[in-house]
């Protein structure tokens, strides 16, 4: 850390890593990513992130909806309606995230090479 990021750090003490615990769960950013073309219904989002858990996004969007990332609207239809969307602090974050999701897509192959390599040298006796 550079010397002109400590007094920040200590007047913000670990405020930040709360942000960060935040968006670096194994969840957000994919459902932020998600959001970026507009709202989107539980179901779609479902649909959408592959691996998640109706619980998981249900605990997800909360989580989200509670730091002023996302804004969920019911709408009074029958049957009930619920849609989410980025708030525009959210579609800022997506903004801030967007080069990361890239990076990893763009990585998972070279990431996958490496963890079978070292999965091969770290099995070996010796």
């Amino acid at each position: 850390m550079s010397t002109t990021d400590e007094p920040v750090e200590s007047a913000l003490g670990c405020r930040p890593r709360e942000v960060l615990d935040i968006v670096g769960d194994k969840w957000s950013l994919l459902v932020v990513r998600h959001l970026r073309d507009g709202p989107r219904r539980f179901t779609e989002l479902k649909r959408g992130i592959d691996g998640i858990s109706q619980r998981m996004l249900t605990v997800t969007l909360r989580s989200l909806e509670r730091d002023g990332i996302l804004t969920r609207t019911v709408h009074n239809v029958m049957p009930p309606n619920v849609s989410y969307e980025l708030t525009p602090m959210g579609a800022t974050l997506r903004e801030a995230t967007a080069h990361l999701l890239r990076w990893s897509n763009e990585h998972l192959a070279l990431i996958d090479a490496a963890r079978a390599e070292y999965d091969a040298r770290t099995a070996q006796p010796g």
